[in-house]
């Protein structure tokens, strides 16, 4: 007895398309909190859905891009305060 659908071509493109979406969250959210952890996560989503050819391909590569700049903002601001994280209060 099965208990899922069998998988299908339009399972994996939804599966694809919600990649390029949570790596352009991530990338996004990374900007703001956790650019160390978060901005690793967002470049591996974003080259899985595009390497899967995903239809939301401006998506995966703006996730691509903001997951690079979470990595940059943080070894900038770890490299001017020494610390290897930042919080908005300046603490």
């Amino acid at each position: 007895m099965r208990l899922t659908a069998p998988p299908s071509a339009r399972t994996g493109r939804r599966d694809t398309e919600g990649m390029a979406v949570a790596s352009f969250v991530l990338g996004l959210l990374g900007l703001l909190v956790l650019n160390l952890v978060l901005g690793p996560i967002a470049i591996v989503l974003a080259v899985i859905a595009l390497r899967r050819d995903t239809p939301r391909r401006f998506r995966a590569l703006l996730g691509l891009g903001l997951g690079i700049a979470d990595l940059v903002v943080f070894a900038a601001l770890a490299s001017v305060h020494g610390a290897t994280s930042w919080s908005i209060w300046g603490g």
